[in-house]
């Protein structure tokens, strides 16, 4: 994909800017290669910086209000200052590395719904800044997501959609101010247990932390209570799983604990007190399948779980 703006912030005659992506398609831990070709306007100027930004949108909830933010949540510099001479051409290569916790934003070759990234060119001059355009980036999942993601096909759930929203997940070495969450309805064999299931990823260079929440819009206990479970998927083991019947186990693991709480405690069953620093609290249940650690509790409030806390920078639309 190609991009290209007058930069209107220096005025008539400025320079202008072209990015070149070698492939807009990339997956997380690896690059995003290519040029950026600058044309001098019709009279000299000092370039201050160029930079790369991976831009996306994020739901920030304020109060009881929730809007949509766009956020650059990794950026470099690509050259630091330079002249630029009246009509002079200047070619910039690139390779930006993609973050390990970049969410994914196709599968199967089609956008998942709710998702987009792009890749933002700045050029400064004189202390003026124009952000540019952006450049679409296609976000594809790692193997490890991939066979989860297509377990949870080949089982019969349903996609619904999938956001980002901002905050930090209890206990996850996350680096991100925000988190994915992929959305999914059940089949009709686990339909009467759950409601809703969400999927996060959190991947890292060793492998994938998977969080689950089932129910998350209400259920079977009182508001706010929901089925929680994570789960380390490492990388060097994503081949020697029968992820269909993992996910199937994580799933009537889930269903089977609402049902157990039901009937026992009505809907006022779980455990409560964990808060933030305790998430053994409830009842754990094992992972199953090479390389694959974790459990699930029925936690409090998912916000104890699913900080909405922390800041980001907003660079606006």
């Amino acid at each position: 994909m190609v991009f290209k703006k007058l930069l209107g912030a220096f005025g008539v005659g400025g320079p202008s800017v072209d990015t070149v992506l070698s492939n807009s398609n990339t997956r997380p831990g690896l690059t995003l290669d290519g040029q950026i070709h600058i044309l001098g306007g019709d009279h000299d100027v000092k370039i201050d910086q160029v930079a790369l930004g991976l831009v996306t949108r994020v739901e920030v909830e304020s109060g009881d209000a929730n809007y949509d933010s766009t956020v650059e949540f990794h950026r470099i510099a690509v050259a630091g200052a330079f002249p630029l001479g009246k009509g002079e051409r200047k070619e910039i290569p690139f390779s930006f590395p993609v973050p390990w916790e970049a969410p994914v934003t196709d599968v199967y070759g089609q956008r998942l719904r709710g998702m987009t990234m792009g890749l933002r060119t700045e050029l400064a001059v004189a202390r003026a800044v124009d952000k540019g355009d952006l450049d679409p980036v296609q976000v594809h999942p790692l193997p490890a997501q991939e066979r989860i993601l297509d377990a949870f096909n080949r089982l019969g759930f349903r996609f619904k959609s999938a956001d980002l929203e901002r905050g930090r997940i209890y206990g996850v070495n996350q680096q991100l101010p925000f988190y994915q969450e992929i959305e999914f309805f059940p089949p009709p064999q686990y339909a009467g247990g759950i409601n809703e299931v969400e999927l996060t990823f959190v991947a890292d260079q060793q492998g994938v932390e998977v969080i689950l929440e089932f129910d998350k819009r209400g259920g079977f206990l009182s508001s706010g209570h929901d089925a929680y479970g994570r789960f380390r998927v490492e990388h060097a083991t994503v081949d020697q799983t029968d992820w269909a019947s993992v996910v199937d186990g994580w799933v009537r693991s889930a269903s089977d604990r609402y049902s157990s709480l039901r009937a026992t405690h009505g809907f006022h069953g779980g455990q409560r007190g964990h808060g933030r620093g305790g998430m053994g609290a409830g009842a754990v249940i094992a992972g199953a399948g090479a390389g694959i650690l974790g459990g699930m509790v029925l936690g409090e409030a998912m916000d104890d779980v699913f900080d909405g806390g922390g800041d980001f920078g907003d660079f606006g639309e």
